[in-house]
């Protein structure tokens, strides 16, 4: 039975039940005063006229009191429950571009303001759902395209030696050299993919572990600067950290921060003389590295969305600067999970400074017992930028 159709029911109630156990009641007086009001009918006539208008203005009141009630109860359940439903209808049909506004302290108003902050989470869900379906699609096509031109090459220098292009030592040797660095760069795409897929699902596998600062980066610039020798670009290494300094970190990761970097800085280098500085300062409570480069720069409109995900500054897409879109926000998750923070700055033309800084490990005594340190310390660290 609908709502209304129980209201209606109730109206009649309480109409009717007053007035039949008034006629009940006038009825039983009368039956039983009949023959005294007879005699005295011609007497009392005034008074019973009274007595009939007093019935009927309380028959009149106990309906307004009704109608007034019904209307004010249609009004506070209906109306809202039509909103209600209308909402559902509009959920069911994927439509989540509305406002639930059923309002009222009771509780048909708190029933609607859950179903407002459920429409919200859905169409958040929903919103972010497509950005990552469609993050998902640039990851896929940016990969894919960037694939082609290694995979190109390389079919091209093979051919070239089965077809005996390569007629020489010194030809086959440039060949297979060629294909090696080729394979190379579609094992690095590869990688940034699968990491990706981990760093999307917050499955990053960390090993922390103590590091003496100077000599982990003194081994990182050692590796770095024999790839920096091939391409020509000079490198140069600053360490202004005491020898006993040291942080918690993952090797691993720590190190792709850096690869990526440089990596970064290498493919937008426009300059003949291409140079690379590399600091690592103390800054009190953290560590602070700074890589720097000579090469075309970062516009200001871009340098906000760096380290966004699939974001590229330059929009052509070629050999010399293709890439998967994703390196620079791989870098920032991996450093923020390291507790620390990177940012950027640039001049168009100039260069590129990326900096990222550290928290140091300190041994903190407690009760006479050092006390474990753990990755949770420095998920939430501070840090203080400094400028150069």
């Amino acid at each position: 039975m609908k709502i209304k159709t129980k209201l209606i029911i109730s109206f009649c109630i309480i109409i009717l039940v007053p007035v039949a156990l008034f006629s009940l009641l006038s009825g039983a007086f009368y039956a039983t005063q009949i023959r005294e009001l007879t005699s005295l009918a011609k007497e009392n006539s005034q008074a019973r006229q009274a007595f009939d208008t007093l019935v009927i203005y309380v028959v009149c009141i106990l309906v307004m009191t009704a109608v007034l009630l019904l209307l004010w109860v249609y009004r506070s359940i209906i109306t809202p429950i039509r909103k209600l439903r209308n909402a559902a209808d509009n959920i069911k049909e994927g439509n989540l571009d509305f406002v639930i506004d059923v309002g009222g302290p009771d509780e048909i108003g708190e029933l609607g303001n859950a179903f407002e902050s459920m429409r919200r989470q859905l169409k958040d869900n929903a919103e972010e759902k497509l950005r990552d379906e469609q993050e998902s699609r640039d990851l896929i096509s940016n990969i894919a395209h960037d694939l082609k031109t290694p995979i190109t090459a390389v079919k091209g220098y093979a051919e070239g030696i089965l077809d005996g292009v390569a007629n020489t030592p010194e030809k086959v040797d440039k060949y297979v050299r060629t294909i090696y660095n080729k394979a190379t760069e579609m094992n690095t795409l590869i990688n940034e993919l699968t990491l990706y897929s981990k760093i999307d699902t917050n499955r990053i596998p960390y090993n922390f572990a103590k590091i003496n600062v100077a000599e982990y980066f003194n081994d990182c610039i050692e590796e770095i600067g024999m790839d920096l020798d091939t391409k020509d670009i000079r490198l140069s290494y600053y360490n202004f950290v005491d020898h006993d300094v040291e942080i918690i970190a993952d090797p691993e990761q720590l190190r792709r921060v850096v690869g990526n970097i440089v990596s970064n800085s290498v493919k937008y280098m426009d300059k003949q003389n291409g140079a690379i500085s590399f600091l690592v300062k103390d800054v009190g409570d953290f560590v602070q590295v700074e890589i720097e480069d000579n090469g075309r720069g970062i516009a200001s409109h871009d340098l906000p969305y760096v380290f966004d995900r699939f974001f590229r500054a330059d929009a052509s897409r070629n050999s010399a600067t293709g890439g998967s879109g994703i390196g620079l926000s791989i870098v920032k998750k991996i450093i923020q999970d390291h507790g620390g923070q990177i940012w950027a700055t640039s001049v168009e033309g100039q260069g590129t400074t990326m900096t990222f800084v550290i928290r140091k490990y300190q041994e903190v005594i407690a009760d006479e017992t050092a006390v474990n340190d753990t990755e949770d310390e420095y998920q939430d660290a501070e840090y203080t930028k400094v400028e150069k």
